[in-house]
């Protein structure tokens, strides 16, 4: 009597045994394993061994799977957007697999939802962060009126609904990563990391949704997430959806000079800087150039004062006082406006905030302090938050119809998501996000990378 090909889940990963040589090919990432004398694949090609197995009418034995379908009601009705229903058709077209990119604002949550619904089976919902996974867990709550489960953060809780950190699904998906038929990616552009991408991996669920504004990494190891989550099945940009579903909006930017002494301090700063990596040939262009500069800078007294001098050219060029100014102006222009000031260190952000009297926000700042800070925004007590990175993303932030850009990386994620932040849609609003350049610094270049995103090309 032949034995039928049987399926188990272990720590992660699928054993397969008894399986027909003519078979073997076919199955993908499936590995001989001397140690248990079956074969084993990533768990992530469950869906395609089995699809395999039954093209091919292949009898199996499956005790890996550990989920069934499971009703879920959304208690909420609300109609999506024309552009969130065309989202939803596009993942159901690529197999209930894929990435859909939306601008931050445009209800990337509400699809989610509504795809959890029809679905039908226990979902897994990863975050980047705490006060993402506590987002999530509301709006579950609300929306299915059932108890939701949270692993991550001291919780240890899980149920058919679970919210868990990116951090905790990488130490625990091996023990429960067939437990889920649906996982959800929220940011998902964190997922190629080395040590997140396992939390993919390590799970069986063949219905598969990423969530993101910006898919693209500098690295370029989205291909790695398109393998694991799938491709992007919809995208759309955010002038698509200006005057729609979000606000309209306008970017301006303004070069600002700095004063005499700064400059002279920054050129001389500078080349410093750059003197010693001419010296030493490092190409900071190259993926491996700023590693290279961090080691040889620690080499030598020379090195140390490069890398003081770097510091001090990026500082000047972040928070000069001219900027300082322009920040006062533009609170002055936009009395009665909620405003968020964003710059790319911490240093700035206290200096400002110190300067002009304005509550600050960044990764030092205790819960209760945020907390309080993020619902006196929201209720009016203050109109003016001060950050650095800590509201790009993961924070629900109130209301607001102004940005001020103060300093930021070349990131096209960081310019999307700090757009976001004033895009809510609101009857008569227009946003205006206001970017500072220091004239004749690096600055220009980075202000340069990041304008090649078609967010600058409003209508």
């Amino acid at each position: 009597m032949e034995t039928s090909l049987k399926i188990n889940f272990d720590k992660g990963t699928l054993i397969l045994q008894n399986v027909p040589d003519a078979l073997q090919p076919q199955l993908p990432d499936i590995r001989w394993d001397e140690r248990t004398l079956s074969f084993r694949a990533p768990a992530y090609r469950y869906r395609s061994i089995v699809s395999q197995l039954r093209a091919h009418n292949i009898p199996y034995t499956d005790t890996a799977r550990q989920f069934t379908v499971k009703p879920y009601t959304n208690q909420k009705s609300v109609t999506p957007y024309p552009y969130q229903s065309e989202a939803i058709d596009a993942w159901h077209a690529n197999g209930q697999r894929g990435v859909v990119s939306l601008p931050t604002g445009a209800g990337k949550t509400f699809i989610a939802i509504l795809l959890i619904a029809e679905t039908q089976r226990p979902t897994l919902v990863h975050v980047p962060t705490i006060d993402l996974m506590h987002q999530w867990y509301e709006v579950l709550k609300e929306h299915f009126g059932q108890e939701v489960g949270l692993y991550g953060g001291g919780q240890h809780e899980l149920h058919d609904l679970t919210v868990t950190t990116y951090q905790s699904a990488v130490m625990h998906a091996p023990h429960y990563g067939n437990r889920f038929g649906f996982v959800i990616f929220d940011e998902c552009h964190h997922l190629p990391g080395e040590q997140y991408q396992y939390a993919a991996i390590s799970s069986i669920a063949p219905f598969r949704l990423g969530l993101t504004a910006t898919p693209e990494r500098v690295d370029g190891k989205e291909s790695r997430l398109y393998a694991l989550v799938g491709e992007c099945c919809y995208e759309a940009k955010v002038q698509e959806l200006s005057g729609k579903t979000l606000s309209p909006y306008r970017v301006v930017t303004i070069a600002v000079d700095m004063k005499d002494t700064e400059r002279v301090q920054y050129e001389a700063a500078r080349k410093t800087y750059l003197d010693f990596l001419k010296r030493e040939r490092i190409n900071m262009g190259t993926s491996s150039g700023w590693k290279i500069f961090l080691w040889k800078s620690s080499q030598s007294d020379a090195g140390r004062t490069a890398f003081k001098a770097y510091l001090t050219q990026k500082q000047l060029s972040f928070a000069s006082t001219t900027k300082q100014e322009w920040v006062w102006k533009l609170i002055q222009r936009h009395r009665g406006d909620h405003i968020i000031i964003f710059t790319q260190d911490n240093d700035t952000a206290y200096q400002i905030g110190t300067r002009f009297f304005l509550p600050v926000l960044t990764h030092q700042t205790k819960l209760k302090e945020r907390n309080a800070f993020l619902n006196g925004f929201r209720d009016g007590t203050y109109s003016i938050l001060v950050t650095s990175k800590v509201l790009n993303e993961g924070v629900d932030v109130p209301e607001a119809n102004v940005a001020i850009i103060v300093s930021g990386s070349g990131s096209v994620r960081e310019h999307v998501q700090r757009l976001g932040r004033i895009l809510r849609k609101r009857e008569g609003k227009q946003a205006v996000l206001y970017e500072l350049i220091s004239k004749q610094t690096s600055e220009h270049y980075v202000n340069k990378r990041r304008r090649q995103h078609h967010a600058y090309q409003t209508k």
